[in-house]
């Protein structure tokens, strides 16, 4: 293992080498761009949670019943840090990994990859299609519909707004903003 933290490039090398769908890649980015903000927010390392954020979903495509298992596989035969491949599989605890999460980076991924679903699909029916003129309550008045973005798993969200100890508006209000820096490659500026 390397302790040096991977580039953005090899590491959306290696998201493209295992994933095609376009709408998994666009959540990568989604995720990524808002592990970035979040890191600069706390004052973190913004390349070391950015690849974190774009590699989270690295075995969903190729092996869905290996989710994260997989990905520590191809991580680690990348040489990439033991700190990094945790903190990927730290994100499907209670899913599909006993993994914990920890730190304040795991806890982010953990909480924000689930309402970067949330904030996409309340984004594609808001008339712009935009994430530049949402705001958190347009977010939590879908929250309320269990039928709206049905696959969004609301509990997990919750949980990983308590185990950072911030209100789940500041959590979305977060979610947006990061967003907002990468809504051209993700599809989501729209009209806005």
């Amino acid at each position: 293992m390397s302790n040096q933290i991977p580039s953005r490039e090899t590491a959306l090398s290696l998201l493209k080498k295992y994933n095609q769908s376009d709408s998994l890649i666009k959540h990568a980015y989604a995720v990524e761009g808002v592990m970035r903000y979040m890191a600069r927010k706390y004052g973190e390392d913004e390349d070391e949670w950015g690849v974190v954020g774009l590699i989270h979903d690295l075995d969903y495509e190729q092996f869905p019943d290996q989710h994260c298992t997989k990905t520590a596989e191809i991580l680690a035969q990348n040489r990439w840090p033991e700190h990094l491949i945790r903190a990927v599989v730290s994100h499907g605890w209670g899913i599909c990994s006993d993994v914990k999460p920890e730190t304040t980076l795991e806890k982010v991924l953990y909480a924000i990859d689930e309402l970067t679903g949330l904030v996409a699909t309340s984004a594609l029916v808001r008339p712009t299609k935009s994430v530049l003129d949402m705001k958190a309550k347009s977010v939590k008045k879908k929250w309320k519909d269990k039928r709206f973005a049905a696959g969004v798993d609301r509990n997990i969200i919750q949980q990983g707004a308590d185990m950072l100890g911030v209100d789940l508006g500041d959590l979305i209000t977060d979610t947006i903003m990061g967003m907002r820096e990468v809504s051209e490659q993700i599809g989501l500026k729209g009209d806005a």
